[in-house]
């Protein structure tokens, strides 16, 4: 059966008090990302991975995903940039997960400051910025040599994927299939300019390897996402494609995210996160 997460700091601020709403909210596997005793979780001490490992076990919780924010830079910076600031750091994040035991660890693809003149963006980085390939196969390789899971996932500002097409394709370039997969954020992608249909999951399904959520409405008179909402008031269709998901396989953990967007007048965020999750549960079950 397909379970159901959501980053850390959405349960609570407070790490432990998290936990502790996790298990109250039916919530068994984890996403660490932010707010881990106040920090992130590439910042964490070894010690304090220790610390996190022992209250997650005391609760009978698991970890599924390390959700990393390394290569969420700018190519633009220059592979020296990308080696001290996320390449660097490899060591230190397999250190945590031998403490933390994630299934998977996830790495975001790049952003470039030139994102309104690229029309192709895989072929920007070959032509320009080549020495980012080699860089993302050693950190797929390291951290899968190491036992974990691998994953990319696209961000939603200057990021180079923005079509389906510029993901299949950067997946083909760095040949890794065996050892990583693609996290398809629907909303991020949707405001990179690809609003989420059945037809953009199917096209992307074959590197896909989990699925992050969130709601989100669009505007009448286009499909721009403008306000933010529960997953139930969604503009795109979240039943049908999250139903797809499932029936293919492709994402045995779907992971709730907050909604992008403006505050709309008069909405109810009262309780979204927990209804998001009863939404999500609902669907997962088919009711029941």
């Amino acid at each position: 059966m397909v379970q159901v997460t959501m980053l850390n700091n959405m349960v609570d601020a407070d790490f432990i008090t998290a936990l502790d709403k996790h298990v109250r909210w039916g919530i068994p596997v984890l996403d660490l990302k932010q707010g881990i005793f106040g920090k992130s979780l590439i910042d964490l001490t070894l010690e304090e991975a220790e610390e996190a490992a022992a209250a997650i076990e005391e609760r009978d919780l698991s970890v599924y995903c390390f959700s990393t924010e390394l290569f969420h830079g700018e190519v633009e910076q220059g592979a020296a940039f990308f080696r001290t600031h996320y390449l660097d750091k490899i060591d230190h994040l397999l250190d945590l997960a031998q403490i933390l035991k994630p299934t998977v660890i996830r790495l975001l693809s790049a952003k470039t400051n030139r994102r309104n003149d690229i029309a192709d963006s895989t072929l920007y980085i070959l032509n320009g910025h080549a020495w980012l390939i080699p860089m993302y196969q050693e950190a797929i390789d390291r951290i899968a040599a190491a036992g974990f899971e691998v994953t990319i996932e696209n961000e939603c500002s200057a990021n180079v994927f923005a079509t389906p097409k510029e993901i299949i394709d950067f997946f083909h370039v760095i040949d890794r299939v065996d050892r990583v997969y693609f996290t398809y954020d629907v909303q991020n992608l949707w405001q990179m300019g690809t609003y989420p249909t059945l037809s953009v999951y199917r096209e992307l399904a074959p590197v896909i390897g989990f699925y992050h959520v969130k709601g989100g409405q669009k505007d009448e008179d286009s499909d721009k996402l403008i306000w933010k909402s529960s997953l139930e008031d969604a503009s795109w269709p979240v039943a049908e494609m999250t139903l797809q998901v499932i029936a293919d396989g492709r994402s045995p953990v779907i992971c709730i995210n907050p909604s992008h967007g403006t505050t709309k007048p008069g909405y109810n965020y009262d309780d979204v996160y927990q209804r998001d999750l009863a939404f999500m549960t609902n669907l997962i079950h088919g009711g029941e």
